[in-house]
């Protein structure tokens, strides 16, 4: 409902899309997409294609060091901890976040996560809308399971990385930066 001129309006919702199915699954369920990427395990839990690109839910797996650079996108980013610790820097400033909260990124601002402690580090991750699964795939490694670490790469192999993604990310709406 809303009110315009002092006459107040019903809001007209469209109908319902049936061709869109419910989805349902958990992190280990067969035939997810397992990501391996600087070190971390990203489970694709819902994608673009899941929620008509509205948004996409992924479970991180982040062992102790692990966790991504300096960056910034131009969509919205929220984690929920669900085990362990993490350092989380945004705007230069530093937060240690636990188990049981919730940290949100607004677009474009610059962030980065580490996990800093001795245990593994797991959370969800809604990005909205979605594409950063995209982008995960694009540049990361098939692995195994939620848990399976993405190989070692050599000195090469993480040039290489960091040239792919760096030409890539513009295209999905994000900015590798030296510092968050």
């Amino acid at each position: 409902m809303t009110v315009e001129s002092n006459r107040i309006t019903e809001a007209v919702l469209p109908p319902d899309d049936l061709a869109r199915t419910l989805a349902l699954t958990m992190a280990d369920a067969p035939g997810l997409q397992h990501i391996g990427l600087v070190g971390d395990t990203y489970t694709v839990l819902l994608s673009g294609k899941d929620t008509a690109g509205k948004f996409c839910l992924i479970d991180m797996h982040i062992p102790p060091g692990g966790g991504p650079g300096p960056h910034r996108h131009d969509f919205e980013e929220t984690f929920i901890l669900l085990e362990g610790e993490m350092a989380a820097t945004f705007r230069g400033e530093k937060t240690t976040v636990k188990a049981g909260q919730t940290l949100h990124i607004p677009a474009n601002a610059p962030h980065m996560f580490h996990n800093a402690s001795d245990a593994n580090v797991r959370l969800l991750c809604i990005c909205a809308p979605a594409g950063q699964e995209e982008f995960f795939a694009a540049v990361g490694v098939p692995v195994a399971t939620r848990t399976t670490a993405p190989p070692k790469p050599s000195p090469e192999a993480m040039e290489e990385f960091k040239k792919k993604a760096g030409e890539l990310a513009p295209k999905y709406r994000t900015e590798l930066l030296k510092e968050a």
